[in-house]
């Protein structure tokens, strides 16, 4: 839906950041004239690091490379998990893969733009405190609506610790919500301070609208699993958010009409 030559100016920002997220583990520096795989630098030496978290070896994560029972089909459906990506084929070597780019209520209007305002459920990361779209990783042979759904009510809803009526009536609203109308916003690459040259985070995000507020306003909002917070948050180019999630609300606006800049010819 979205060429991918239309989002270069967020390659490779925060997925440069230093050090490693919640680590002590400086990123190797690399010059922005040396960020195209294509371009050599024999003196590259990048740090060896995985993080804590992946190494606790949660259901989505892969074994280490250095599991000689471990032989991933890359570039292609391995079994439940998928190893094809969104934007390509990708290198690998040594038994690693390697990212490589091949192809470039009542509306509110806003007063500058006349445009109607959206909003958006913002959830609070405990890890890193910034603010972000409810969301989270596919587990194997698991359907991305379905990890939608599932990550949105233990995020935004708090299911985990609700009790078994509560969680069934929370499934019913869930059920609601994510049978409106919806449409893929984006897929593949994200830049992320997660990234490395070997792992990199690809997405699918998907935006489900409710035009009358009807599911929405009876929605319990609270808190919940890796959300320290949440809460409705107005929709403009001032929001600064997890990673790229910025763009991904733009393209939404654009998509919908909705207000996003009040910069002359911006929109």
């Amino acid at each position: 839906m979205f060429d991918s030559c239309n989002i270069k100016n967020f390659y490779h920002n925060k997925a440069l950041t230093s050090p490693y997220p919640r680590s002590r583990v400086e990123r190797t520096h690399v010059p922005a004239d040396k960020v195209d795989w294509l371009t050599e630098w024999k003196d590259y030496q990048p740090v060896e690091y995985t993080a804590e978290s992946i190494l606790s070896g949660p259901q989505w994560a892969d074994p280490q490379v250095s599991d000689k029972s471990f032989s991933p089909k890359f570039n292609e459906r391995d079994g439940e998990v998928e190893r094809t990506s969104w934007n390509g084929s990708y290198v690998v070597e040594n038994g690693r893969p390697r990212w490589k780019r091949d192809r470039s209520g009542n509306k509110i209007a806003h007063p500058a733009t006349g445009k109607n305002i959206l909003q958006f459920v913002a959830i609070k990361r405990r890890d890193c405190g910034e603010w972000a779209i409810p969301g989270g990783m596919v587990d194997p042979g698991e359907k991305i609506s379905a990890t939608l759904k599932r990550e949105f009510g233990e995020e935004a809803l708090n299911s985990l610790q609700k009790s078994p009526e509560e969680k069934a009536e929370l499934e019913k609203q869930l059920q609601r919500l994510f049978s409106q109308e919806h449409f893929v916003v984006y897929r593949g690459y994200v830049d992320d301070p997660r990234n490395t040259d070997n792992a990199w985070m690809e997405t699918e995000a998907v935006n489900y609208h409710d035009e009358t507020g009807e599911t929405m306003d009876n929605l319990p909002l609270e808190a919940g699993d890796d959300a320290g917070m949440v809460k409705w948050v107005d929709i403009s180019e001032k929001l600064k958010l997890y990673a790229n999630h910025s763009f991904f609300i733009k393209l939404v606006t654009e998509k919908r009409g909705a207000h996003w800049s009040e910069e002359p010819g911006s929109e």
